[in-house]
């Protein structure tokens, strides 16, 4: 198995990610850390090859907090800038109860203090061995609330890569985080990823094999295998001999006990199918009776995406903050824009702890009691969830509602989709892009790269303002052209569209980002699709 990040033995180890934020006066006092002037250090819960982490207190809220302060020097000297900036980068974005937390990321000349949730009872790995095999209940507990979290990442376009019981943490309530996504890669439509990576032991076939998947796939097999260790304590695939153990993997070779319930016998089996395209699929679990046994109200409707989390404003916990000094109109902004500075810090650490419920991280009673304050603060916001109604837009895989029923049809759904003319597909994909503003290039009669800056009305630089028509581009000359005179913004949009056509008759159009903020892309792929007549 590969390395961990920073190994800890059971003191509330916790895996994070970074990014910046405004820091306030020093204070003094003991256990403070001039770099740190908003926490209290305490003892040091673990140390690894580049760093170590401490347990804090944060001075506002009184909160314990998990710091891991990285060594630039050690990172850079074991080559892993890479694995720690791509663990950085995804959890910033993410905000699920059963995903590890990040609050905030302090970057120095010599170190980089990450700033995560605190959890005490160490990795779901101790606790198997601890244990050995589980009560079902038990065991399906823990199982649900891992596929939320991988459910949430594969809607966030995100792949693990990494899933094991060692990568599994347990705050106090015994309920999942998961942690370490130093070895995840963003997923792009229409791109298929090559990299070996992960756990042996848990790496699905197509990955040891270095064959072409797409993404998802790979973490239901991890799942299969973590699920089949939860109710057996072993695992199925296991060699001391390398080469013996790969030729397991690849050939699907192992044993299910004879303790299994039926649906357990059912469900482990299809989870692991070497085949990536019989696979199972993660809405196919949901909807598997096994899984929807005693499953918590909190985890029957997934919570909303990252886009519609920054929507979403616990008042109560607005006017803590305010309290505490803070500008009521800064923090709203922030907090909507995903902004990370001191009031918002002190505001998610004190929604997050409030929160934690005696049925469970994020329980039921937490579901109802954000959705009456929230809907009650957007009452005409189609982005407030109703409880046991589908999410708006919440479409994973193609044909697959939360509600549709099981088995479905095994597809990931990449682009958007359409059985209209190409020609009139990309005409209206021009008119919409004119209508929002978006500069294109011509690279092919399909395929285009485009250029948007937010907040600049009329952003209009190199193309032509007359009338979009078929002609315009389908002609023998580029006619609409964007400049590549440089417009130098963090906030500018660069992506490419591009036209395929599918088995199935249908034509599917692909939009994938180049550069520029994820979440200015995602509103402006949200913008352009309510644009387009054609799909």
């Amino acid at each position: 198995m590969l390395d961990r990040l920073l190994s800890l033995q059971k003191q509330g180890q916790t895996e994070g990610e970074i990014c910046q934020m405004d820091g306030p006066t020093g204070r003094g006092g003991s256990g403070m850390d001039m770099n740190l002037p908003n926490y209290k250090l305490g003892k040091t819960l673990g140390i690894g090859s580049f760093g170590k982490v401490k347990i804090a207190e944060h001075a506002l809220t009184g909160h314990k907090v998990a710091i891991k302060i990285l060594n630039r020097r050690k990172i850079k000297n074991l080559d892993m800038e890479e694995k720690v900036r791509r663990e950085i980068k995804i959890l910033r974005l993410f905000m699920h109860p059963h995903i590890i937390r990040l609050y905030e990321v302090i970057e120095t000349p010599a170190d980089i203090y990450v700033v995560m949730e605190y959890v005490k009872s160490g990795e779901l790995f101790d606790y198997i061995v601890e244990k050995g095999r589980l009560q079902e209940d038990e065991a399906r507990n823990f199982f649900q609330q891992i596929i939320s979290g991988v459910e949430y990442c594969h809607r966030n376009m995100v792949v693990h890569r990494d899933l094991k019981p060692e990568n599994l943490l347990l705050d106090s309530k015994y309920n999942v985080k998961i942690a370490d996504f130093g070895l995840s890669n963003i997923m792009r439509d229409g791109h298929f990823l090559k990299t070996s990576c992960g756990s042996p032991n848990y790496a699905a076939p197509e990955v040891i094999s270095g064959k072409l998947y797409a993404g998802p796939e790979v973490d239901v097999w991890s799942c299969g295998v973590i699920l089949y260790a939860l109710l057996c304590g072993t695992l199925p695939f296991d060699d001391e001999n390398i080469p013996n153990l790969f030729k397991k993997i690849k050939g699907g070779i192992y044993t299910l006990p004879s303790h299994l319930s039926s649906g357990a016998r059912e469900l482990i089996p299809s989870m692991l199918v070497v085949d990536p395209m019989k696979r199972i699929t993660i809405p196919e679990i949901r909807q598997h009776p096994w899984f929807q046994a005693h499953l918590p109200r909190y985890l029957a409707v997934p919570p909303p995406d990252t886009i519609q989390q920054a929507k979403k404003i616990d008042e109560d916990i607005l006017q803590e903050v305010v309290k505490m000094g803070f500008d009521r109109n800064q923090l709203v902004e922030s907090l909507r824009n995903r902004i990370q500075n001191e009031a918002t810090v002190a505001y998610y650490l004190l929604l997050d702890n409030r929160f934690r419920v005696s049925s469970g991280y994020l329980g039921a009673e937490f579901q109802e009691t954000m959705e009456t304050r929230f809907n009650s603060m957007h009452p005409g916001d189609p982005t407030s969830p109703a409880v046991g109604h589908r999410l708006p837009g919440y479409m994973d895989y193609q044909g697959m509602g939360l509600r549709s029923q099981f088995p479905v049809e095994r597809k990931w759904a990449l682009g958007l989709q359409s059985r209209a003319h190409p020609r009139e597909i990309m005409t209206e994909v021009l008119k919409a892009l004119r209508e929002l503003n978006v500069a294109w290039k011509k690279i092919g009669h399909y395929n285009m790269k485009c250029r948007w800056l937010p907040g600049i009305p009329g952003h209009h630089e190199g193309m032509i303002n007359s009338p979009v028509h078929s002609n315009h581009y389908f002609g023998d000359e580029s006619t609409i052209i964007e400049n590549d005179g440089v417009v130098k913004s963090p906030n500018v949009i660069k992506f490419e569209v591009q036209l395929y056509k599918t088995r199935e008759e249908k034509y599917l159009l692909d939009l994938q980002r180049v550069q520029g903020p994820q979440f200015l892309f995602l509103d402006l792929c949200a913008a352009f699709l309510a644009q387009l007549r054609v799909l």
